[in-house]
């Protein structure tokens, strides 16, 4: 790495800032970011270890809950570790390779997600409107080509701007980087040569991901509450809509989070920094704590398998 005319050419470090403006506090942010954390281990772990032990949970909206409940994790993992070395132990160094991994997993993930969600409202879409057919449609295979498909889809359409980085961007202004975890457009903007293509690639892939699956969502929800609101007993609108109460609480708090947190920082020019770096920070954490929260209290079966645990190891 050498500095040529006050740039840095292929920087091989980068220097993770944290949360620009509060790195006094840092320390102290990091409490309520680990507790976060180990909340959302233990409540997504547990979600696993019941849906795998329980066989009558092994249907479509279990198993899309489980991959669900093994993203968050995964994400949480990708981030948390680095993050909390900044605040407590003053590790704010990253190797440049090491940095773009860490924001092809961020965002592959974040990817999966979404597809995963966009896969469950397809089935609560389908046990509703076409309810003889769902254990027909719904099948192991499909699930498991769901899987890989959602999977394959991140991690294809992720990887073009993690390349485009690698190979077009040369020059940087700083190997300081304004964040607390690397983000694709936080690493963008230190480049000193024309990233025009890299913005667009980096839109194209926010909104094909994003934008279609929060589309087809929305369609399957417009479908679900015309024919829930047709059904002639008030009884069974009630328990259709109560089924897909949890998932549109943990909808609505991934994409309201992930379109505020998008567009403030790209076009929240007048928004102070911290604030764009603890909305990214809470746009990826507060979901994978929810999720298990909502459908721990919202899911009757996952709440009295959770019920029955603790209990008997209270009269144990």
């Amino acid at each position: 790495m050498f500095k040529l005319n006050g740039t840095v050419f292929m920087p091989s470090v980068l220097t993770l800032v944290g949360i620009p403006g509060l790195e006094s506090v840092q320390a102290w942010i990091g409490i309520p970011f680990g507790a976060m954390y180990i909340v959302a281990l233990f409540g997504n772990s547990l979600i696993l270890v019941i849906i795998k032990s329980e066989r009558s949970l092994h249907e479509p909206m279990y198993l899309f809950l489980a991959m669900l409940g093994a993203t968050d994790i995964a994400l949480s993992t990708c981030i948390l570790p680095k993050t909390l070395g900044i605040f407590w132990f003053h590790l704010p160094k990253i190797h440049f390779d090491a940095c773009l991994l860490q924001m092809w997993l961020i965002h592959t993930f974040q990817a999966i997600e979404s597809g995963i969600l966009l896969a469950m409202a397809l089935d609560r879409y389908v046990a509703i409107c076409d309810p003889l057919r769902h254990a027909a449609i719904f099948t192991h295979q499909l699930l498991t080509q769901i899987g890989v498909g959602v999977t394959l889809r991140g991690a294809l359409l992720v990887t073009p701007s993690i390349i485009l980085i690698k190979c077009r961007l040369k020059y940087y202004w700083t190997t300081v980087v304004s964040h607390s975890y690397c983000e694709h457009m936080a690493i963008v903007k230190l480049a000193a040569e024309d990233t025009r293509i890299n913005k667009i690639c980096g839109l194209f892939v926010a909104f094909s991901v994003l934008g279609f699956d929060i589309i087809f969502i929305t369609l399957s929800y417009i479908r679900i509450f015309v024919t829930v609101f047709s059904l002639p007993q008030k009884e069974a609108r009630l328990k259709a809509f109560n089924t897909c109460i949890a998932h549109i609480c943990v909808f609505l708090e991934f994409y309201l989070l992930a379109f505020f947190s998008f567009f403030t920082h790209r076009f929240g020019f007048h928004i102070p920094p911290y604030i764009h770096i603890l909305l990214s920070n809470l746009y990826l954490l507060v979901p994978t704590l929810l999720n298990p929260i909502v459908y721990g209290v919202k899911t009757k079966q996952i709440r009295d398998r959770v019920s029955h645990i603790f209990h008997s190891k209270h009269a144990s």
